[in-house]
């Protein structure tokens, strides 16, 4: 899969305020084994050869913190390693606005775009090689997990939430990152999405809006995104468990 002669693009979107977090400091730059939770995101894709430059889109005020804290200190490791381009763009209102951003900053060398949250930092080269060699063949790809529990799909009146039905667990999952498409087409779907001012869920429901079915690709439970304090308390055990970062 390294071997193959890709030029990916990968464009991670950091700008959110994470305020379910409860915290003074976006989340993206909290510690997590010391180091912010954002350089633990960028990281697990310089192990790929085929990534070829990072996109971290942030919060305008905050460009300058991303580069000290999250770019900077690692930029020799960056350089040792491979050939690879790492730099921080302005975000938009929202997250839908940040990553085309991305799209329209990525490199005219790059086939394919990968998108990542810059919360979900416990990543791993496996799942993005996975992602990435489904979506060259399908044209997009995103990983996702299936559903544990049982889903209610409701509706509501003015007495209350009722269940209108109960959908097949087995056709449901949950969807996260990365997503991969072939730059075109998200391209596309992006362009759209602007011309018709429609906000979607995530990157793969404006693909599917134009007609393509992405492929999905089984996560593990681990990939989470971090949201609450307690989602960092995990991370960090998991991350003790690995024994090492980003893998």
């Amino acid at each position: 899969m390294d071997k193959l002669n890709y030029n990916v693009s990968c464009i991670i979107p950091a700008a959110g305020q994470g305020k379910r977090m409860g915290t003074k400091v976006n989340k993206q730059y909290l510690n997590l084994l010391g180091k912010p939770v954002l350089t633990h995101t960028w990281r697990a894709f310089t192990r790929l050869s085929f990534i070829k430059e990072i996109i971290l889109v942030v919060n305008k005020d905050e460009k300058p913190v991303c580069y000290d804290e999250v770019i900077k200190p690692y930029n020799d490791e960056i350089n040792n390693n491979k050939d690879i381009i790492i730099k921080a763009i302005e975000g938009g209102k929202s997250r839908q606005q940040s990553v085309y951003n991305g799209i329209k900053e990525a490199s005219s060398e790059c086939s394919y775009i990968m998108i990542h949250d810059g919360a979900r930092p416990l990543v791993t080269a496996d799942l993005i090689e996975k992602v990435i060699a489904e979506a060259y063949i399908h044209f997009a790809a995103l990983a996702a997990v299936p559903v544990k529990d049982t889903v209610k799909v409701s509706y509501e009146n003015d007495t209350g939430v009722f269940v209108k039905e109960t959908p097949p667990r087995e056709t449901l999952w949950s969807a996260q990152t990365p997503q991969a498409f072939e730059k075109s087409l998200i391209e596309k779907a992006h362009e759209k999405a602007v011309k018709k001012d429609y906000t979607g869920f995530d990157d793969c429901s404006l693909v599917e809006r134009i007609g393509v079915s992405p492929r999905v690709v089984k996560s593990s439970y681990e990939n989470i995104k971090l949201t609450t304090i307690e989602d960092v308390e995990l991370a960090e055990k998991i991350l003790e468990r690995r024994g090492r970062f980003c893998e």
